[in-house]
């Protein structure tokens, strides 16, 4: 395959007339300056995107969930009615069109945090793992890879209270049988297999160490500050602090929000080599509150981006969110250059995938091209149409060399008519 682009996003800048060349599912040549030759790949072309932290059932929630003031807590107890519905067909038919939604945005891979692992009651399907298998049958079946981020989740709060009701289909009964389970998984060429654990409030902290050393890790971190208050009042300790204490922390943690943290949090997170996974358009969807990019960044923490509840999914709103955020925090501007913005959305590594997220020779051929004359990118510089384009602004999406959007249309699945049937 030989692609030409006008202009690329090519080590951490722009560069004009670039020949692209794949073979195998892998960039073979990327030469900057060259003539035009091989297919041309319209505006500006990226990186593949990934999308670091998603729970794929919560797209049912979109658009459902802004009647009156609410809070957090009782959009949770709307997630769980959600959750109460599926089963592994329906999960599989669900998530086929959300991960095909992500492809049309310009998402090449996913980090699913899987939780929803039984049948009501807590009732075990014939294979254990039958809803982890229908995410990675889906992810295939829309073209793009995924990380299973599959999840110990063992109680309702930091103080032990048990699972009920439907989150009773969440849990495992202890580590030991977590693990006996999730270790059946089986990764698959656009797969990967890590772990996660839910949350200081829903992994009992004599558990956390059985998951130390696991890689890549994920765990919801502050994202409340009912969480850390809870966490002072049970171990004496904040979140961070306590899975530091437990060894959680590491190169191979990626701290998902991570929104009301101290500076000794901030430190920890640094001085361990943990990342951290900021979902912008969630974290204000819900009213969580604006996390501490910046500082996070000053400490050296690698940041990936995330949909997490698909309110949108629009990798190009996360990208934003990650700059504009900590303006309105900060009331000042430029805290991350676009080079920085679009690592982040490009950050594969915090999902195990060491080999993608950059256009380079040996790294998997993932590209997306975004339109330059559209409403609203006409006029825009190349390097700076990120601050400009949206998801639907996207025309052409490669991954791992196989073509997935062409002119702005799904070529494996009816993206409209999917998610018509999924969330009808």
């Amino acid at each position: 395959m030989r692609f030409f682009a006008r202009h690329a996003w090519v080590g951490g800048r722009v560069e004009d007339d670039v020949l692209i060349e794949i073979g195998d599912g892998r960039f073979t040549t990327v030469t900057p300056g060259a003539r035009t030759d091989g297919e041309i790949l319209p505006g500006l072309v990226l990186p593949g995107l990934a999308n670091a932290h998603s729970h794929a059932f919560h797209r049912v929630l979109r658009g459902r969930t802004h009647s009156g003031r609410g809070s957090f807590w009782t959009w949770r107890e709307q997630m769980y009615a959600a959750a109460a519905t599926l089963d592994p067909d329906s999960y599989l038919t669900l998530a086929r069109a959300v991960y095909a939604e992500m492809a049309l945005a310009g998402i090449t891979c996913v980090g699913e945090f899987h939780y929803l692992h039984h049948g009501p009651g807590g009732a075990r399907y014939d294979d254990p793992n039958a809803m982890g298998a229908a995410l990675i049958q889906a992810a295939d079946e829309a073209g793009i890879r995924i990380t299973l981020l599959d999840t110990l989740y063992l109680t309702a709060g930091v103080d032990g209270t048990p699972l009920r009701g439907v989150q009773e289909r969440f849990g495992d009964g202890d580590a030991a049988a977590w693990a006996e389970r999730a270790d059946r998984l089986t990764a698959a060429p656009h797969a990967l297999i890590g772990a996660a654990i839910h949350s200081v409030r829903a992994v009992p902290a004599d558990q956390l160490r059985l998951l130390a050393g696991r890689a890549p890790l994920h765990v919801h971190l502050s994202e409340q500050r009912a969480e850390n208050e809870q966490c002072r009042a049970v171990h004496g300790c904040t979140p961070t602090e306590l899975l530091d204490r437990h060894g959680v922390l590491g190169p191979g943690t990626t701290a998902v929000h991570a929104t009301h943290l101290t500076d000794g949090d901030v430190k920890l997170l640094g001085d361990s080599g943990a990342g951290v996974c900021l979902c912008p358009t969630t974290e204000r969807d819900l009213a969580d509150g604006i996390g501490p990019a910046g500082r996070l960044a000053g400490a050296n923490v690698p940041l990936s981006l995330g949909s997490d509840s698909h309110a949108v999914i629009d990798p190009f709103e996360e990208i934003r969110g990650l700059e504009m955020h900590e303006r309105l925090a900060t009331e000042s501007r430029g805290h991350f250059p676009a080079a920085a913005l679009i690592a982040a959305a490009a950050h594969h590594a915090a999902l195990g995938w060491d080999d993608a997220g950059g256009i380079a020779p040996g790294l998997r051929a993932d590209l997306v091209a975004v339109s330059l004359d559209g409403v609203r990118t006409a006029g825009a510089r190349p390097d700076q149409a990120i601050f400009a384009a949206t998801g639907a602004d996207v025309t052409h999406v490669i991954s791992g060399g196989r073509r997935i959007v062409a002119d702005g249309r799904h070529t494996l699945v009816d993206v409209p008519r999917e998610l018509a049937k999924a969330l009808s």
